[in-house]
């Protein structure tokens, strides 16, 4: 048996390798596309799969695709979608930038499952591409696939973390700690003020992602090549968006301007933004978390994270912060993915987009970067951590900022006069408050309690 079999398209012949359920134009896309050995994300090619299903389903029920043809094609896109043909999709990622090869890979792996399991003779373009361009097909699976990851995957890992540092803030209410600003000693504030603090950045950003949410189900879908919806049916937007909505059980609809959707790509920046915004609180909460690490005996030494690997390949008994760095490293990936995303969304010219390709890759890199971190953050870093309530409390006791709650009483310049006196001594501010005002024991152990500065405010 031959190793390769030859398939034509309008350009003519092509050889494939026998095995391959694509054909010609993907074949050509795979020669001359090599400048990485990336692929597009699965969750991007299961959105273009999805998008055929329900295509077909419209132009059936418009007319304009038979029952046999349509239930073939769909029969074979629900196979795409469920993962069986994973190694079917090899096109670089940097290809033709509307995303022609990545559409044309799909309708014509669909096009040969179809006619492989029920014999119908489907056409890529002619029946599994109907009603369609791929000037509608990749924006609209960029936003499908980002919304469903968005809603699926990550705002479900958000919550999760949200719950783990609210478990674990409930645990440490009674913990009061050392403030920093500037990485100097500030005023108090609980263990559990802190974790809240966390959490409370993580909510936001949660809830920044989910006000997207509408404007990422509204489509491009049925504007074809440029947005005029040359070639398609009037009413295939809203069948389209119907069959898709019941599918997947989120509200899509056809977008009021598909010509937007199909030249500009500002929605995507927009996500991966929020989706930016998500990463510097994760960096933030991971150095955080290396921070309170660090030591064990040189440095701040208020938390000590569990110990999951050995830390040095030299210095035995090492320990090291290891899912704070790797959660910074896919942070800083996030970050400059938001910079791809910028720059290929404002490249095009006129009526398209020319980078999709690269906007679905880094968005949804992103968006799983993202989901994975929280998920890591919570189970290997913030559930498990033990706190050094000692040591908290021995540096707690010397901070001599608590003097600040004098101000009101004393006047900040005698106030910084005993702080530095206690800080040169290295002894408590309430006693070297004691030898320099003549406030009683009792009037300095009210002001000065820091439980009750971690309350705020003036009685």
């Amino acid at each position: 048996m031959s190793e390769y079999r030859t398939e034509h398209d309008s350009m003519g012949e092509v050889k494939v390798p026998a095995d391959a359920m694509y054909g010609a134009q993907t074949q050509r896309a795979v020669d001359n596309f090599t400048l990485s050995d990336l692929q597009m994300p699965f969750a991007f090619i299961r959105a273009v799969a999805l998008i055929k299903y329900c295509a077909a389903e419209a132009n059936q029920e418009l007319a304009l695709l038979s029952g046999d043809k349509a239930d073939a094609i769909k029969q074979a896109a629900l196979e795409v979608f469920e993962g069986q043909w994973q190694k079917q999709f090899p096109v670089d990622v940097f290809q033709t930038g509307s995303g022609t090869s990545t559409n044309m890979n799909v309708n014509e792996v669909l096009a040969h499952l179809a006619k492989r399991a029920t014999g119908v003779e489907v056409h890529p373009n002619d029946d599994v591409n109907l009603g369609q361009s791929s000037n509608d097909v990749i924006p609209t699976a960029i936003q499908v696939s980002a919304a469903r990851r968005i809603t699926r995957k990550l705002l479900p890992a958000l919550k999760y973390l949200q719950n783990t540092l609210a478990e674990k803030s409930a645990q440490l209410e009674d913990v009061v700690k050392t403030g920093r600003t500037h990485l100097m000693d500030a005023m108090p504030l609980t263990m559990a003020q802190e974790l809240d603090t966390w959490q409370f950045q993580i909510a936001q950003a949660a809830e920044r992602l989910e006000a997207l949410l509408p404007q990422l189900h509204a489509l491009p879908q049925g504007g074809t090549a440029i947005g005029t919806g040359v070639n398609c049916h009037s009413d295939f937007s809203a069948h389209f968006c119907r069959s898709l909505s019941e599918f997947t059980e989120m509200p899509f609809t056809p977008s009021t301007n598909k010509f937007a959707g199909i030249a500009g790509q500002d929605l995507a920046v927009a996500v991966m933004g929020g989706i930016s915004a998500l990463s510097a609180v994760m960096m933030k909460i991971s150095n955080d978390l290396r921070w309170m690490n660090s030591g064990p005996l040189s440095g701040i030494a208020e938390i000590e994270l569990k110990a999951l690997q050995p830390g040095s390949s030299i210095m035995p008994g090492k320990v090291n912060p290891v899912i704070p760095e790797a959660v910074c490293m896919a942070c800083a990936q996030v970050m400059g993915n938001q910079t791809t995303v910028t720059v290929a969304a404002q490249s095009g010219n006129f009526q398209l987009n020319v980078m999709l390709p690269v906007i679905a890759y880094n968005l949804l890199q992103s968006i799983e970067l993202m989901t994975r971190s929280a998920y890591a953050l919570a189970d290997k870093a913030i559930r498990d951590f033990h706190v050094n309530r000692e040591h908290v409390s021995a540096a707690l006791d010397k901070n001599p900022i608590l003097v600040t709650a004098l101000n009101p009483v004393i006047g900040y310049e005698q106030a910084a006069k005993i702080a530095k006196r206690a800080y040169q001594e290295k002894r408590p501010v309430r006693e070297v408050a004691a030898e320099m005002t003549d406030l009683s024991d009792a009037e300095l152990a009210k002001l000065l309690d820091p439980a009750k500065l971690t309350q705020g405010g003036l009685d």
